[in-house]
């Protein structure tokens, strides 16, 4: 996923302030639960994409929302209302997400199969490639996609191991192409 500039700049700023201030933890948490609750709420998406809705009205809706966070996190929301990037609040909570579990070396897993698999299939996986450091924390995203038609595809940080059907079959019509 493409991440804009913007939720980059946000996000790092954030990291900034919270490190002097000494809340990483305590924003990290609540930049979760922004994710999450946006995740879930098709309805506040929509609110806040509005365009003919003020950002006065955005500002107490966020505030009701998100009340019982810490001085800093409710700042931060206020401010990206306040500067019309609400359709990055999302964005903006997972880079600063990400830029804090980095910092603690934690990796990013994305594992894609056409099925639904055991965890114990899905340890056999991880324990099966370089990519994964087994000694470090890494956080897991499991996804299924059909049209990958089998195997899994394996995303850790910015490298892959595409282990699909798909991929294996589309490599063979090239090979037969090329003959």
């Amino acid at each position: 996923m493409l991440t804009s500039k913007v939720a980059k700049r946000y996000a790092q700023g954030l990291l900034d302030f919270t490190n002097e201030s000494g809340q990483t933890d305590a924003v990290f948490s609540e930049m979760k639960d922004v994710v999450k609750i946006m995740s879930e709420s098709a309805d506040l998406n929509k609110f806040f994409l509005t365009p003919y809705i003020d950002a006065k009205k955005k500002t107490e809706v966020a505030g009701e929302i998100f009340k019982s966070f810490s001085p800093v996190s409710q700042n931060l929301i206020k401010l990206i209302i306040k500067h019309g990037r609400e359709n990055q609040l999302k964005n903006i909570a997972q880079q600063f997400i990400n830029k804090v579990e980095d910092i603690k070396g934690v990796q990013r897993i994305t594992l894609t199969t056409a099925t639904q698999i055991s965890n114990e299939n899905i340890q056999q996986i991880l324990r099966s490639t370089d990519l994964v450091n087994q000694n470090a924390q890494f956080d897991l995203e499991v996804n299924v996609n059909p049209g990958i038609l089998g195997g899994y595809i394996l995303r850790v940080g910015d490298q892959q191991v595409d282990a699909s059907v798909k991929s294996k079959l589309n490599k063979i019509k090239k090979d037969f192409q090329l003959n």
